[in-house]
């Protein structure tokens, strides 16, 4: 009866290789759950470089309300020792082997979170920010000066884009890559040909852009290659009294200066069903009405989630 016992594998004993193979099918929450406190064996299997190549919290979302003073939103408590204990966790389990960083754009981080993360992740190449609210200045320009190199950035929109994309310019030599979660109007595309000329990607979908802004893309981005306005509201700004019109179509003078780039990404159907939401949404679309994770989709391969 001993004999047949001892025949028994216990689970510490699997192979390592094994573990980080089980361990793969678990979701961040699931990796943070205490699996690397049952013995020595599964520690070194969830500190395995394979797992900790991307850190997907795109399935956290914070508590919180809108607020009438600044950040302009009230985050509860529990959402933000919900998120510090999975940084700290994963973060220290990783082994600052993470490459990819993804949050979802409803995710209020703050910049002690930010920060910390930074320094943790030396390695990034990819990042997916989350909402600006609660991040200043100081907080995004001290993690970029942290990430030498990354390639590519995904944003939601920001008010203000000059000194984030001097601060990227100044310490990613890498960067190619860029999507925007927001409108595209002549201070950004002047701000992205001044800091980032040698951009190759870049996405705007889902967004309003000025076709102004578009043209001061297509003549300063000399090294781009990819440009996708799919779904877009392209507008054209009117002297007054008038204000703006929408532009029902592509003209030639934007296609021309497209004919250089490899892709081209447009669409501009009212039978699409994407482009309905962006005009009903007026260009600043709410992913929050729409299904969950709709906002990863992007026609562009490389930057889909």
């Amino acid at each position: 009866m001993e004999d047949c016992y001892s025949l028994v594998r216990r689970w510490e004993d699997l192979h390592t290789d094994i573990l980080v193979k089980i361990f793969q099918s678990f979701d961040i929450f699931e990796l943070t759950k205490g699996i690397a406190h049952v013995c020595s064996a599964w520690r070194m299997a969830a500190c395995d470089p394979l797992l900790w190549k991307t850190l997907d919290l795109s399935m956290l979302k914070s508590n919180f309300i809108i607020i009438l003073l600044e950040p302009y939103v009230y985050v509860d408590s529990p959402s933000d020792k919900t998120l510090t204990r999975l940084l700290k966790i994963s973060l220290s389990l990783s082994r600052e082997n993470i490459t990819t960083l993804i949050f979802h754009f409803n995710l209020y981080v703050n910049d002690e979170q930010l920060t910390y993360t930074a320094e943790r992740c030396p390695r990034l190449r990819r990042l997916v920010l989350p909402a600006w609210n609660r991040i200043k200045k100081t907080g995004i320009c001290k993690a970029i000066r942290a990430w030498k190199d990354l390639e590519s950035l995904t944003m939601p929109n920001i008010a203000n884009p000059p000194y984030l994309m001097e601060e990227i310019s100044k310490n990613c030599k890498n960067f190619s890559t860029l999507k925007i979660m927001g409108p595209c109007n002549i201070l950004f595309a002047s701000t992205l040909a001044t800091y980032l000329p040698k951009l190759k990607v870049l996405s705007l979908r889902c967004s309003i852009v000025d076709k102004g802004a578009l043209i001061i893309i297509l003549d300063g981005l000399q090294h781009l290659e990819v440009l996708n306005i799919s779904h877009c509201l392209l507008i054209e700004v009117l002297p007054p009294p008038a204000s703006r019109r929408v532009v029902g179509e592509i003209d030639q003078s934007i296609l021309d200066r497209a004919s250089r780039l490899r892709e081209f990404l447009t669409c501009m159907k009212d039978s699409c069903i994407m482009c309905q939401r962006t005009k009903s949404d007026d260009g600043h679309i709410r992913w929050y009405k729409y299904e969950e994770g709709f906002w990863k989709a992007d026609e562009v391969s490389s930057l889909a989630l």
